[in-house]
């Protein structure tokens, strides 16, 4: 069997060397990632995704504290390069105190299809021991959905407990991750 050939630098030999092909153009796509986590209280009301749910405590935080869409928010800005959270709704602004989340997540999508960017899917993940989110997982999607312009079906929620361990573990505090993939919203 011949060996590959392989291109050479010597000029003279040029006509004889080879060229890789190209490779074929690939969409322009971006992956974010997010992740927060707050503690649980007594006297707040319990925000995920949007949607209030029963509970005896609620998450403590400068806005809703809506744990699933700040990790969401994080995963949009970050995908375009945009920073985080924090830089673009500081909770040190008193204009952010008790703000809806759901206000923050579609400022921040504005801002990334200002950049050319648009959610192709959504997963996320909410992390506590209680109270069990599964009958509320479709609401929250369909929250979500509305609020992006999207359709159910791009947006993926799962909720998982911490198996008693740590602080979420305790029912001391929830957390979310969240990964976002944008395209050219020109592609």
């Amino acid at each position: 069997m011949n060996a590959p050939s392989t291109p050479t630098a010597n000029p003279d030999n040029a006509a004889n060397a080879t060229t890789p092909a190209p490779l074929p153009a690939l969409p322009a796509l971006r992956i974010g990632q997010g992740w927060d986590t707050h503690a649980l209280v007594p006297g707040r009301a319990l925000i995920l995704g949007g949607v209030p749910i029963a509970h005896s405590k609620g998450l403590l935080g400068h806005s809703d504290a809506d744990v699933l869409l700040h990790a969401l928010t994080d995963a949009l800005l970050g995908g375009a390069g945009l920073g985080d959270i924090g830089r673009h709704f500081p909770d040190t602004d008193p204009a952010f105190r008790g703000a809806d989340s759901t206000v923050l997540l579609q400022e921040a999508y504005r801002r990334v299809q200002q950049q050319g960017w648009r959610i192709v899917n959504i997963d996320s993940t909410i992390i506590a021991q209680a109270p069990k989110l599964a009958p509320h997982i479709d609401a929250m999607r369909q929250h979500i959905a509305a609020a992006l312009g999207l359709q159910a079906a791009q947006v993926n929620i799962k909720a998982k407990t911490a198996e008693k361990l740590g602080p979420v573990g305790q029912g001391q505090a929830m957390q979310a991750q969240a990964v976002v993939l944008l395209a050219a919203a020109s592609a």
